[in-house]
């Protein structure tokens, strides 16, 4: 009877050191794998952290060539941080200001006309015409202005679209508008840049400074005042839109373009994003200076269309708003520092 005491006691004791021993051990221990184990299968898969493939992303963030599988430019980058930059700016600066600057360039020129009105010729026409423009010089203007409409247009809706076209008609109509628009404003594109050149060529050598320029700056044309500014066959105004539209943002929207257009050429993704920020910042100034542009050759001036339509204008509207041409073209030398006519007429084109 002692013998099995003390037999029973001995197992109580043993029963209850294991019993201390397992509730000491971390909560999970008893039924994880072994560490080696866990360890051995992260590496296996390429994991620091099981489960966890963040620093992988981390290392390939960091700006290094990559080996990757697809035939790609001189930059291997796997993941490109630059372009979550090019992203905010296209969906933010460019979007915003560009579509304020449109907005607030159209606004004015509704409130200007409605306050202004449409310039008027002073004196009757005369009857008798004068050519202004060549056939080519029509040519050039208005294949230019063609494919600027296009371009202007397809490109407003791929930038605008998804705030402005895909809540009105919905995701497959707008698919297939932004589909048409995108092919549309890669095949045009060459076109307007063509033009551009061709524009340059045939006008620049009559948009170059003059001194009769620095009295229209100070005039600022008569736009205000009503006072006949003379000029040479184009005023200070259309020498600016000529240069700072035509030439500076012409050639620079273009030349994107082209960029954008043929992307196997060696340029890096770094090339095409910078090249899109400068194209669409650039057409979005180039839209909104455009407008001013249209208006007054169309609704804010009379007989401004005429010219680039059939390539006449009448002897009057040349001599209000183009003085020095109008003497010069009838065989009258005018020296460019000849003195102002003391002339009240509507303003200078």
């Amino acid at each position: 009877m002692k013998r099995q005491l003390v037999s029973c006691l001995r197992h109580g004791a043993a029963a209850l050191v294991a019993t201390l021993a397992i509730a000491a051990l971390p909560a999970g221990a008893a039924d994880a794998p072994p560490p080696a184990n866990v360890a051995a299968e992260a590496i296996g898969a390429g994991l620091v952290q099981p489960g966890n493939n963040a620093n992988a992303f981390r290392e390939a963030r960091r700006g290094e060539d990559q080996s990757i599988t697809f035939a790609a430019p001189p930059d291997r980058v796997l993941i490109q941080s630059q372009g979550e930059t090019w992203r905010q700016m296209r969906n933010g600066p460019i979007t915003q200001y560009g579509g304020w600057a449109i907005v607030v360039m159209f606004l004015g020129l509704v409130v200007f006309y409605a306050v202004r009105g449409e310039i008027k010729l002073t004196d009757k026409r005369t009857g008798k015409l004068m050519e202004r423009f060549k056939f080519i010089e029509r040519l050039a203007h208005w294949s230019l202005a063609g494919t600027f409409v296009i371009l202007g247009l397809t490109g407003i809706a791929m930038l605008f679209g998804k705030h402005l076209l895909l809540p009105l008609i919905g995701h497959t109509a707008f698919g297939y508008l932004a589909w048409a628009a995108k092919n549309v404003h890669n095949f045009i594109g060459p076109l307007f840049l063509v033009s551009v050149l061709l524009m340059v060529v045939l006008f620049v050598r009559d948009n170059v400074w003059q001194a009769i320029d620095a009295l229209w700056i100070r005039k600022a044309g008569g736009l205000l005042s009503g006072e006949h500014v003379p000029s040479h066959r184009f005023n200070f105004g259309e020498k600016t839109w000529f240069w700072l539209g035509v030439v500076f943002l012409g050639l620079m929207v273009g030349t994107t373009g082209l960029i954008l257009d043929f992307p196997l050429y060696g340029q890096t993704r770094q090339d095409m994003q910078l090249a899109h920020m400068l194209h669409s910042g650039g057409a979005m100034l180039f839209i909104a200076l455009s407008l001013a542009h249209i208006y007054i050759g169309t609704v804010g001036m009379e007989g401004a269309l005429e010219g680039m339509k059939t390539g006449y204008v009448d002897e009057t509207w040349a001599r209000e708003h183009h003085e020095y041409w109008y003497r010069e073209a009838r065989g009258e030398r005018i020296p460019d520092n000849a003195p102002r006519p003391g002339h009240k007429a509507s303003a200078a084109h």
